[in-house]
């Protein structure tokens, strides 16, 4: 039985169990491996698993259904006192012959549902109506209700009822508790959206500040443009005034070397003048030489 019981609960936490199905194990004729930490669990199954007894049944406050059918029980029911919600008992098949075995059930006040099918206790005269008289709030036994009644069906239906009313139950308070973490997930969901806006914010006033700055510096790159270009106007400015000066002096440096030459002309014409006079000189002290020889 412990094997199974491992092999059914697999990695999960003892605690999380609600159902627990150990039909047909081998068991050492009492109760193995089953511990008080399955304390959410609302379903036992160990029909034919060769029980003799319950000792070492754990305590389970939240059980619900616990069926123990073909087993070889004749005693010791007191034990289940410590199931204090349990609704459904199958202890068909066992071994209990008295009416006596029965009285520790007195102390389950949520027992509706009661089996003790092909028990020897069955055959005691009388035997339904004493044991809907021992257990006043037993509402089905064997199959039947307190007028003879078959109820099996109907007796499914509400076992299943029970369990899904139970099931329900915990369910809406997993949903709650689901809930609550949502609700929590939005609220941190809001307040990390809002210091993400807050974030955005900042970086929305630094960008703009950059913006700023970048005008502020493109206008001032501007401006040195702007004076750039009027120093380079006012030194062409300079400068063509520089060429005129030149062209000026050029201009009169040329009428100057005109007036030279016209100097020049003057004077040689001047001079041819003076040679021709020259020359009509010395012809005529040439004559006069040579008449004087003569």
């Amino acid at each position: 039985m412990e094997k199974r019981i491992k092999l059914e609960r697999g990695k999960n936490d003892p605690a999380q169990i609600k159902k627990l199905f150990l039909d047909n194990s081998q068991s050492t004729t009492s109760i193995a491996g089953l511990l008080d930490e399955f304390v959410n669990l609302t379903v036992l199954s160990m029909n034919n698993v060769g029980l003799t007894s319950l000792k070492g049944f754990p305590r389970l406050p939240n059980l619900i259904k616990l069926k123990l059918s073909d087993n070889r029980i004749s005693s010791g029911l007191e034990i289940l006192v410590d199931c204090p919600n349990l609704i459904h008992l199958d202890l068909s098949g066992n071994r209990i012959a008295d009416l006596s075995t029965l009285e520790p059930l007195q102390k389950l006040a949520n027992l509706k549902t009661l089996d003790l099918y092909n028990c020897d206790v069955t055959g005691i005269d009388g035997y339904r109506e004493k044991v809907f008289d021992m257990l006043q709030t037993l509402e089905t036994l064997d199959g039947y209700d307190k007028n003879g009644e078959d109820v099996d069906a109907s007796e499914d239906e509400d076992e299943d009822d029970d369990d899904e009313e139970y099931d329900d139950d915990e369910d809406d308070d997993d949903i709650v508790e689901r809930d609550d973490e949502d609700d929590d997930d939005e609220d941190d969901d809001d307040d990390d959206d809002d210091e993400d806006e807050d974030d955005f914010d900042e970086d929305l006033e630094d960008s703009d500040q950059s913006e700023d700055s970048n005008e502020g510096g493109i206008e001032e790159a501007e401006e040195e443009e702007e004076e750039e270009e009027e120093e380079e106007e006012e030194e062409e400015d300079d400068d063509d005034d520089d060429d005129d000066d030149n062209k000026d002096e050029e201009s009169d440096g040329g009428s100057y070397e005109v007036d030279d030459e016209d100097d020049d002309e003057d004077y040689s014409d001047e001079d041819d003048e003076y040679r021709g006079e020259k020359r009509k000189r010395d012809d005529e002290d040439v004559g006069k030489k040579e008449d004087y020889e003569d």
